[in-house]
């Protein structure tokens, strides 16, 4: 293969992934049925708006302040337990939130067990008590909050890691104390790595479809949702998904405005780990207790009741059905990672052989379906695909007298193509990290062996990078495993997996039969997250953080 064809075949590769998007925003300005969208605008549209918007103004607060507080307490500070905390605390990855919105509403319901308790405990009826419903928008940013922290919590605390102990020891000689140290130096040189954190977490909640519509809170994925089956209104949910990418937009702004000009890097050529403050007392229970609170919450407790159900009550439908489901998730994802690899390869090694503007425009294309909602990459995949399987189907009838059906719609390849989309980010930037591992000069040498690029990215790439690409692939099977919103709208029919398991269930709020559906996907969301909490404690080997904590001098006198 010539480098041309390589570089074409890169290019071709981002068409296709830009196909979904712009599929939807072509439809932006199609006329649909009449009526439809301006009784949407005057009746559910505010109402998804609103709920939208405040989903995100409260997750965004809660993820920034849970993340960033136990960042800062394990990275900087000595107390009872943290050295199990440090990677413990970013278990809750592996808990999906339409999961732990299942697990808390069986526990907090009325008929739940910690009602019915407090009934039998204090002798109350219904009406003689109130207790807040988890089943609604308080509930919802709850959820989010437990389980999409540690996208702050991991990016915050390697952020503070990474400043120069002569940073902070000048702010102390500047007469500040501790909790100023923290607020005037710290946090505003870690403000890069905190806000890129919570755009992460906000669009994970912006992509959501399973708790907000199991809450019965509508935003626009349920909305989207509701066009496309309820409605049967292609062009609607089309418009409402390009209303949707407006508020993935807001947020990619957000996180680049926020830096604006300003420089966070060192600038000391010279830097020093700082070492770790020992707290006693009640500020080291404290400290603690805040560790403690988001990690029972966000993992222990739901993992927990999962089991406890799963081995309790149990799926009625454990057993073939169970098997089947779990060999259709498989599939899917070891097929989408296998595929997304090669093409994350094939785009990596395309941009390498010839850097430029052109191949790092094309590559931040491929990049963006990460930033879009898998219901919005659903929409735009569907809406182009289905009309190839008609107009292949209707050519084919008329020539040869052979109907095709829905090639690519009525199979799995239109849903691989939508998780290929969706997930390529993933697969590219775990790739292109690794490559950048192979120095420039092997590749000269390869060159001058007589070995052409297809030879020297197999023989010699390949080989050095092969547990970058065993890690990207393990990432992309976990995130296909879950993912719940695409699968739903574009499996084939009877064509179930876990994830839509575990939602149907819980929607006929079957919750215990759910959960061993359930506690499969969070057992294999914690395989990468073991491989990224050894990789956490073997940099602080690394990076020599395990310096001796010291005793801090007396708070400066108020001035």
């Amino acid at each position: 293969m010539r480098i041309g064809r390589l570089t074409l075949a890169a290019t071709a590769i981002g068409a296709l992934c830009a196909l979904p998007v712009a599929t939807v925003f072509v439809h932006l300005f199609a006329a649909g049925t009449p009526g439809v969208w301006q009784h949407l605008a005057q009746t559910v549209l505010p109402e998804y708006a609103a709920n939208t918007l405040w989903l995100l103004v409260g997750v965004g607060i809660g993820v920034i302040a849970a993340g960033v507080s136990t960042a800062w307490l394990t990275a900087m500070h000595e107390f009872p337990g943290r050295r199990a905390f440090e990677w413990a605390l970013i278990l809750p990855l592996a808990m999906p939130a339409y999961v732990i919105a299942f697990v808390y509403t069986d526990l907090l319901q009325f008929v739940g067990p910690v009602q019915t308790w407090l009934r039998e405990v204090t002798g109350w009826s219904k009406a003689d008590y109130w207790f807040p419903d988890v089943r609604s928008l308080g509930g919802a940013v709850t959820m989010f909050i437990l389980v999409l922290y540690p996208y702050v919590y991991l990016l915050a605390r390697g952020a503070f890691l990474e400043r120069s102990a002569s940073l902070l020891e000048a702010g102390r000689t500047l007469g500040l104390g501790n909790t100023a140290v923290f607020f005037r130096v710290a946090l505003p040189l870690a403000r890069p790595a905190v806000v890129a954190g919570a755009a992460l977490a906000l669009m994970e909640t912006i992509a959501d479809f399973g708790t907000v519509s199991y809450f019965g809170v509508p935003t626009f994925t349920t909305g989207i949702y509701q066009a496309w089956f309820s409605m049967g209104e292609r062009v609607v949910a089309a418009q409402l998904s390009a209303a949707l990418l407006g508020f993935v937009v807001l947020v990619l702004l957000f996180e680049r405005t926020s830096r604006r000009r300003k420089r966070f890097h060192e600038t000391s050529q010279r830097t020093r780990v700082p070492s770790r403050q020992r707290l006693a007392g009640l500020p080291a229970a404290a400290a603690t207790a805040v560790c403690a609170v988001p990690l029972a919450l966000g993992f222990l407790l739901p993992a927990g009741l999962l089991l406890q159900m799963a081995l309790g009550e149990g799926d009625a439908q454990f057993g073939p059905r169970f098997v089947q489901l779990a060999a259709n998730s498989v599939t899917l994802a070891a097929l989408t990672s296998a595929l997304l690899v090669v093409l994350a390869l094939l785009m990596a090694y395309s941009a390498r052989l010839h850097p430029g503007v052109f191949s790092v425009n094309v590559n931040r294309v491929v990049g963006l379906g990460y930033a879009v909602p898998g219901l919005v990459i659903a929409v735009g995949v569907l809406i182009p695909l289905a009309h190839f399987d008609n107009a292949l189907d209707a050519w084919m009838r008329s020539s040869f007298g052979i109907s095709t059906g829905l090639l690519l719609t009525g199979g799995i390849a239109a849903l691989a193509f939508a998780y290929v989309v969706r997930f390529f980010s993933i697969g590219l930037q775990t790739v292109d990290a690794s490559l950048v591992k192979v120095r420039p000069s092997m590749d000269d040498a390869a060159r001058s062996l007589g070995c052409g690029p297809v030879e020297s990215l197999l023989r010699i790439h390949v080989p050095i990078m092969a547990r970058g690409l065993f890690t990207a692939a393990l990432l992309i099977f976990v995130e296909v495993m879950k993912e719940l919103p695409a699968t739903l709208v574009m499996r084939p029919f009877n064509f179930d997996t876990l994830a839509t398991q575990v939602y149907t269930l819980a929607h006929d709020e079957r919750l215990a039969e759910a959960s061993t559906a359930a506690l499969a996907i969070v057992v294999a969301g914690l395989i990468p997250l073991m491989a990224i909490s050894r990789n956490i404690a073997r940099a602080r080997r690394m990076a020599g953080t395990e310096l001796a904590p010291y005793e801090p001098a007396a708070e400066p006198a108020a001035r």
